[in-house]
């Protein structure tokens, strides 16, 4: 007969996970001798080992009094369900392991790989690395909250990069950024994206997220509201379009 303490050092645990294993029932605890100390024998150690190999092999506590109790068949069954479970655990923290390496990149949110690389392609482009960080906010804000509609306004907005002449105006639009709101320039840039808009879509409405949505004049305001001079041009544009 073997102590608590000799027990633990024997099978390799600590003696409050013996304790743990009394109160949850999977490990009994045997009598007490005359001065009050729990007695073990040989039973109770290689008990201890089945539980501690069960646990170790990432069975949770609270099956291993059941699978301990189990049929041979019955403790297959229960064997194969922990292992998908295992499996399907192991996916999900991959997944998590590949978003902290994007956070560690210094991406905040997944984008679609298309998406990442048309970012790309507006740096090469030419523009500011402000308009650049600006589109990705905003495409991050999209795919977040329209999933199935963000990839259909994206293609949209590529292919209309896809033109030089279209691309340009955004060009102009970019650097419009830091003139005042009374510059000239803003008229003329106005009436040039209106026309544009008018001769890509004509009668018809370009693509949009939602009629209902709240996130287009959301974005829309998150664009006025860092220059003067967008907001000036989008309150023109406007205007142009309702005449």
């Amino acid at each position: 007969m073997i102590t608590i303490g000799q027990l633990a050092r024997y099978i390799g645990v600590s003696t409050k996970t013996i304790r743990v294993y009394h109160d949850k029932g999977l490990f009994s605890e045997p009598d007490r001798d005359a001065s009050g100390y729990r007695r073990y024998d040989a039973k109770d150690a290689i008990d201890l080992i089945k539980i501690r190999t069960l646990a170790e092999a990432g069975v949770p506590l609270s099956s291993i009094k059941d699978l301990r109790s189990a049929t041979e068949q019955e403790f297959q069954q229960a064997l194969r369900e922990i292992d998908n479970n295992l499996t399907t655990r192991i996916r999900e923290l991959r997944a998590t392991q590949g978003r902290l390496r994007e956070l560690a990149a210094g991406h905040l949110a997944p984008l679609p790989t298309e998406v990442g690389a048309h970012l790309q392609h507006l740096a090469r482009w030419g523009f500011t690395p402000r308009w650049v960080d600006l589109q990705r906010d905003l495409w991050i804000l999209v795919f977040a909250t329209h999933p199935d509609r963000a990839i259909n306004l994206f293609h949209d907005q590529a292919e209309t990069l896809a033109d030089l002449a279209l691309r340009q105006l955004f060009l102009d639009y970019d650097r419009a950024h830091d003139l005042k709101a009374d510059d000239p320039r803003i008229d003329n840039l106005a009436r040039r994206i209106a026309k544009a808009i008018q001769d890509r879509y004509g009668p018809d409405e370009p693509p949009e997220l939602d009629a209902a949505s709240a996130i287009p004049a959301l974005i829309q305001d998150t664009v006025n509201v860092s220059s003067p001079a967008w907001q000036r041009v989008d309150t023109l544009i406007r205007a142009h379009l309702g005449a």
